[in-house]
């Protein structure tokens, strides 16, 4: 008899380890896919199998992995501000909200003449000066508003629920300080600027690249009349403007 119950006492377990297996290779499929709670669920039921007790722990660690992962994969890897996957996304939730009264404001932030900041001093150091610019959008931006990284020097910044009077001013506030901002420490001869559109919505807009479409539009207005300056488009008779010191340059259309 006992020969024949050596067998029978270890099938349970191989049949256990199979069937956790089975659950974590299902939940990483789900995970794979962005199904997250469907996921857990199976890693639940593995850990169970395989863990008992242990079940509690393990579920938040996984959890707090898979938390991390998500969150590393909507950021820039060079400045740390959010990426254009992230942006897309969040401007499309935020855009099919109706409840915020006050808008949306985007605006684009270009550095002037990044191209020659490369050439003069290399890859290495054009990207310190990213991470630093960065590190002054940042400063400034209020509750809720967020930084992504557009492109190349290109930035977006996103203002929910704030008006265009508001955003203007935080974005020349932005400007003056990485005008006045300490690039010698970085090379004596530096200097960094930038140009700043702004776009506003207050109603639908069909799509988020209708917003960043005018955002661009504005940026480009600003490039072209001198740059290192804020453009906006005024709301009440839709003239584009220029903020803060650059005010009293020509008018654009």
């Amino acid at each position: 008899m006992p020969p024949q119950e050596a067998p029978a006492r270890a099938e349970p377990v191989t049949t256990t380890a199979s069937t956790a297996a089975r659950h974590t290779a299902i939940a990483e499929e789900l995970a794979d896919a962005g199904r997250w709670e469907q996921a857990y669920e199976h890693l639940r039921t593995a850990i169970r199998l395989m863990h008992g007790q242990r079940l509690p722990d393990e579920l938040d660690r996984l959890r707090r992995e898979h938390a991390e992962a998500r969150e590393q994969s909507r950021r820039d890897a060079l400045t740390a501000s959010y990426n254009r996957r992230y942006l897309d996304e969040r401007l499309v939730a935020l855009l099919e909200d109706q409840t915020r009264t006050a808008g949306i404001c985007v605006a684009l932030v270009d550095v002037d003449h990044f191209k020659q900041v490369n050439d003069t001093y290399g890859h290495p150091f054009g990207d310190r000066v990213l991470q630093r610019l960065v590190t002054e959008l940042d400063a400034g931006l209020p509750d809720g508003a967020f930084c992504a990284r557009y492109g190349g020097e290109e930035f977006a910044l996103v203002f929910p629920g704030r008006d265009l009077v508001d955003v203007v001013r935080i974005c020349e506030a932005a400007r003056h300080r990485i005008d006045r901002h300490p690039w010698h420490e970085l090379h004596r001869d530096l200097r960094v600027t930038v140009s700043i559109g702004v776009a506003h919505t207050s109603g639908p807009v069909s799509g988020f690249e209708r917003l960043v479409g005018m955002a661009d539009a504005l940026l480009y207005g600003a490039k072209h009349a001198g740059r290192n300056a804020v453009a906006y488009r005024d709301e009440r008779n839709g003239t584009v403007c220029l903020a803060g010191q650059a005010a009293g340059r020509r008018s654009l259309r």
